[in-house]
């Protein structure tokens, strides 16, 4: 039956521009598209039933660059290929013995790609029990577990291993200006607060007077000059885009101005190698609890440089978070760190190899073998949806997030995906319209693109399944939103 209804629906795109208005519905999400400036955009719309009809499409089979609607892809093949109790362990070897409280070799901190060494909340009530995590009482702990083990003094250095997935951090296909900034961080097999340094800033007293920046974590491997001023109160902000580094160093500077009176905010920086970065924040903790790293810190991507320190039994451990606690901020908050990290662990745990490219393969056959979506309806770039490179049709979209609907193991992926008026990247959209609460939806934006694919949730127990993808646009951020909030309300009205 379902082969029978997806013949129909080829048979039956044309898109809803080219064809007279047959139904209300179709007349009234007409209108909106094709209105001026919205016109010269490219849609992708595609609205199926609980009972699996298609109620509606336009440019169904055309590919769209999907944004961050791409995360859907890594979260569902997460959620259906790894256990539901899928945890990754970050371990601490040693190169030589402990006599008296002194390792008289190197302490190797080993990463399996855990990305949940971060400060944030993996549930929507940040007070509820364990809701939340902090990066530095996490590397806290693991110090804590290394002088249980009554090591007190190191005498060599401290190695951030991180060659558990491959070489290459950084994606090929990502602009250069990106890999500044958080949501381009370098993708290792160690993770700490994101891979990113998050700079406060507070404009000076006075105009012309330098604001106030200062940052968290502080680990000791960066130097940091402030070239910024402090503008008129009535001027705009310039300094959120001016933070800089010489490429591939930790030398970092800020220039641009910031207007008198501002309230402060928060830029997070990327640092260029995340395996130092684990490294000198485990050994801040462990000077703080008084052990002394004398050999300083240093990192390693190479597979074979402390193999053989591996093989033995790991002087400390930690156990990260569950899965669906590392799918819950790439769905609930788009978080792109996140989304990379679990394409490489798929690679890793299911291809054998992490990396983007094995990762990217493992969610093709997924696609293909698992959901059965044709291997010409997509193209895949990385995990995150930064790249544009990422191709995906809103019927295949669809089809996905009703694959996952049903599917035994849903839970641990609908978890994280945002609701209307919920803490989320929906939480002020259908705010005061009849779909408040009842939108559960994945988000998606770059430059030009925006997109919205989900459930609509009715009282009844009606669901209807959606996509709408808009490319080439060239509104503004607030109306392209708008815009499509108003396309997924006109939705709503047929699934009471």
């Amino acid at each position: 039956m379902r082969f029978l209804v997806l013949c129909c629906c080829a048979l039956s795109s044309t898109a809803l521009a080219q064809a007279p208005a047959r139904g209300s519905l179709e007349r009234r999400l007409t209108a909106l598209l094709d209105q001026p400036p919205f016109d010269r955009a490219t849609w992708g719309v595609v609205i199926q039933d609980d009972r699996g009809r298609v109620l509606l499409q336009r440019n169904a089979d055309r590919l769209f660059v999907p944004a961050s609607n791409i995360k859907l892809v890594v979260a569902a093949a997460a959620a259906t290929l790894l256990p539901a109790d899928f945890r990754v362990t970050t371990s601490v070897y040693v190169t030589g013995a402990v006599d008296s409280g002194i390792l008289r070799g190197d302490l190797v901190l080993y990463g399996r790609g855990d990305p949940t060494f971060s400060t944030r909340c993996y549930g929507l009530d940040s007070l509820a029990p364990g809701a939340c995590d902090s990066s530095a009482v996490l590397m806290g702990a693991l110090a804590d577990s290394i002088r249980a083990r009554g090591i007190r003094r190191v005498t060599g250095r401290l190695v951030g291993d991180g060659s558990y997935f491959e070489t290459r951090t950084q994606h090929d296909n990502w602009a250069l200006f990106d890999a500044n900034w958080w949501y381009a961080a370098p993708v290792s097999g160690l993770s700490f607060n994101d891979n990113s340094i998050d700079f406060r800033i507070t404009p000076g007293d006075a105009l012309d007077r330098p604001p106030v920046i200062t940052w968290s974590p502080e680990v000791g491997l960066f130097t940091f000059e402030n070239r910024a001023r402090t503008g008129p109160a009535d001027s705009g902000s310039t300094i959120g885009d001016r933070f800089f580094r010489k490429p591939g160093s930790w030398d970092i500077w800020a220039d641009g101005t910031v207007a008198l009176g501002r309230r402060p905010r928060t830029e997070s920086f990327a640092v260029p190698d995340p395996n130092l970065f684990a490294a000198a924040a485990l050994a801040e903790a462990l000077r703080a609890r008084g052990i002394a790293v004398e050999g300083g810190v240093t990192s390693t991507t190479d597979s074979l440089a402390y193999r053989s320190a591996r093989l033995a039994t790991p002087l400390a451990e930690h156990r990260g978070r569950p899965l669906g606690d590392i799918i819950f901020p790439i769905l609930n908050s788009s978080q792109n760190t996140f989304a990379e990290y679990l394409l490489k662990i798929l690679g890793r745990e299911i291809g054998g190899v992490g990396s983007w490219e094995v990762g990217l393969d493992v969610e093709r056959r997924f696609l293909v073998d698992s959901v059965g979506i044709d291997s010409t309806a997509f193209s895949l770039d990385d995990g995150s949806g930064l790249s544009a490179g990422n191709l995906l049709t809103p019927r295949a979209l669809v089809r996905l997030l009703d694959y996952m609907y049903r599917h035994p193991q849903r839970d641990t992926f609908s978890r994280g995906l945002p609701r209307s008026g919920q803490p989320g990247s929906l939480l002020r959209r259908f705010v005061g319209t009849p779909l408040e609460g009842g939108v559960v939806a994945k988000t998606g934006s770059i430059y030009h693109v925006n997109a919205l694919s989900g459930y609509i949730e009715r009282p009844s127990g009606r669901r209807v399944t959606f996509a709408v993808l808009v490319n080439s646009h060239a509104a503004t951020s607030r109306q392209v939103l708008a815009r499509i909030d108003s396309v997924v309300v006109e939705i709503g009205k047929t699934s009471r």
